[in-house]
């Protein structure tokens, strides 16, 4: 058994650092990976846009991809990551509208071998292993086949339609029109269809009815463009919409010129872009509930005081970003919280859920409420939690799934802990419904948008699995599920006392942390396991380990990432969690 002045002393640790990352305005930033598909798509919209100012901007960017290269000739999402196709193929197409195969002959080549390994030489292979990558799915795979042609990588004939004439049509049809794009991708869906249909024509019929729209359709693009233009605070989103459109409408079109002012801005000082700005809203809610967990449990005449004063102040500046009107991009009603407090930032679930956690038991009753009705009214037919939009689920991110679910219940119980309102208890009563219908053979769930590149289907069950079960433990006792749950987890455990995404995969801090915080929450159903949890996290904070960051997120199109401050507030949970659970246990 650890010796509690040693929990203590990495708790103080932990929350101390945790402290120290905070903002004066009372809240976090984080800070995302660099993405080689980010740059590469940043790199390829400025080099079509052609303006001198830029030209320093594309160089700093293909420096950082050739020292980013990994050694088989690709390149991964992250610098952490193996080398994939998808990626690949947009450095490659970047090098080219750049003009730099030349420059950087060595890196091109590399790529082109890289590609050809995986997918063959010719551009008809190369279009058939991308459509495969995403099935049905054409959220992605247009964009960067539309990337690759601007290149003069693969033909337009091979350049799958998307019908962005849909988007002339009332929101309120688009989860019927089974459109194989997700119901975040509008403006790709508008500027990349558009752009397709530009180089490969359309029959008469459909033709008349395209031009027709056409400027009906721009007026959306541009009516959902954020202040900051950038689309999503993302990227390669926005890098899509400027390369399909700069051609023919010209940098100086108020939409691309806002455009290309969010890329500029988003280069960072090595040269690399992320694939969003950051997730401030999503990781001090995070931050939050991590130091609400510590506070009962330091010494009061230090790190608890500043942990509570720090509450305040974020508790405040969290309140302050929940959305009090109808959000334009996706038609989101008012009450919810996106995950950054900037202008591309779209009310989601999992950010309403961290939020309303963060901020149940405050003054701030209204907005409490507000958050909770908008959980309720976004709720699925399937009794689970979509991502942002309720009916959408033609394609995998926009269907129900089981750590969002697990994460709203968790909210609503915090809100009405008794049961006291009928309609959320019937909430709570089909969202748990849900989870039992989604554990898998072996007691576990698994999540949507995370995820682990060790495990073969690239899916993290200890992630979700963990998250459910903090859900179940502080809703009820959580009966036959529970203890499945349970029971995949501790068989997850490694010899060395600590988690990956699943049995046999290489530990992490961030799943450990969760492992921990989750079997916290049922300390006697493996009292031996927990204790060795901590052992392993009290010994990476103590060698200096803990704050290295996995990529373990996954971002829209299943892009990978890490967040610097995923293991950082998730261990200081843990360790709280684990030293109020033992000290119960002792009393």
């Amino acid at each position: 058994m650890m010796h509690p002045d040693r929990l203590q002393q990495a708790l103080a640790t932990a929350v101390n650092h945790l402290l120290s990352l905070c903002s004066p305005e009372g809240h976090w930033e984080g800070h995302l990976s660099s993405s080689a598909l980010a740059t590469a798509t940043a790199i390829s919209a400025l080099s079509l846009a052609a303006m001198p100012e830029d030209r320093e901007r594309t160089a700093a960017g293909l420096d950082w991809l050739c020292r980013t290269q990994n050694e088989d000739g690709g390149w991964g999402d992250t610098p952490d990551s193996p080398s994939n196709l998808s990626t690949t193929l947009l450095t490659l197409s970047a090098l080219h509208l750049s003009h730099a195969q030349s420059d950087r002959q060595s890196a091109y080549e590399r790529a082109e071998a890289y590609v050809t390994h995986r997918a063959g030489a010719t551009p008809g292979e190369r279009v058939a292993a991308i459509r495969k990558t995403y099935g049905a799915d054409r959220t992605f795979a247009v964009p960067i086949l539309m990337n690759c042609a601007l290149a003069g990588l693969v033909p337009w004939s091979e350049v799958p339609d998307l019908p962005f004439e849909m988007a002339a049509l009332p929101r309120s049809l688009y989860p019927v029109l089974r459109l194989q794009v997700v119901s975040y991708a509008l403006p790709a869906l508008i500027a990349v269809g558009l752009t397709v249909h530009h180089h490969k024509g359309s029959g008469r019929s459909r033709r008349f009815l395209r031009s027709a729209v056409t400027p009906g359709v721009l007026r959306t693009l541009e009516r959902i463009q954020p202040e900051s233009g950038g689309y999503l605070e993302a990227t390669p989103l926005t890098a899509f919409v400027t390369m399909g459109l700069v051609g023919a409408l010209g940098p100086e079109h108020p939409v691309l010129s806002r455009c290309l002012h969010f890329l500029r801005t988003s280069l960072r000082e090595d040269g690399s872009w992320p694939i969003d700005t950051h997730l401030a809203t999503w990781v001090t809610s995070g931050a939050v509930n991590a130091l609400e967990q510590a506070r009962p449990v330091l010494p009061e005449d230090g790190p608890a005081q500043d942990a509570a004063a720090a509450l305040v102040v974020s508790r405040q500046w969290l309140a302050g970003q929940q959305r009090g009107t109808v959000h334009p991009y996706t038609g989101a009603a008012a009450g919810g919280w996106g995950w950054s407090y900037l202008s591309g930032s779209v009310p989601d679930a999992d950010d309403t859920s961290g939020a309303v956690l963060a901020l149940a038991g405050t003054a701030n009753s209204k907005g409490i409420a507000e958050g909770a009705r908008w959980l309720m009214d976004l709720q699925n037919a399937d009794g689970g939690w979509p991502t942002f939009c309720r009916g959408w689920g033609q394609l995998p991110f926009d269907m129900s799934c089981a750590d969002i679910t697990a994460h709203a219940l968790r909210a609503l119980h915090a809100v009405d802990p008794l049961g006291q309102d009928q309609r959320l208890a019937t909430c709570m009563r089909r969202g748990l419904s849900y989870l039992v219908r989604t554990q898998r053979a072996d007691g576990s769930w698994v999540p949507l948008w995370s995820g682990s590149q060790r495990t073969a289907d690239h899916s993290n069950p200890v992630l979700a699995t963990s998250r459910v079960l903090m859900a179940l433990a502080e809703l009820g006792p959580g009966g036959e599920q529970a203890q499945r749950g349970l029971k995949y987890l501790l068989a997850a455990q490694s010899e060395e006392g600590g988690w990956g995404a699943e049995a046999g995969v290489p530990v992490t801090v961030e799943e450990t942390a969760l492992a921990v915080s989750a079997l916290a929450q049922w300390p006697q159903a493996a009292p031996e396991a927990l204790s060795r949890g901590i052992e392993q996290l009290v010994a990476r904070v103590e060698e200096g380990s803990w704050t290295n960051a996995a990529p373990i997120g996954l971002y829209f199109a299943s892009l990978w990432y890490s967040e610097a401050l995923y293991p950082v507030m998730w261990t200081v949970e843990a360790l709280a969690r684990a030293s109020r659970s033992l000290a119960t246990g002792a009393g």
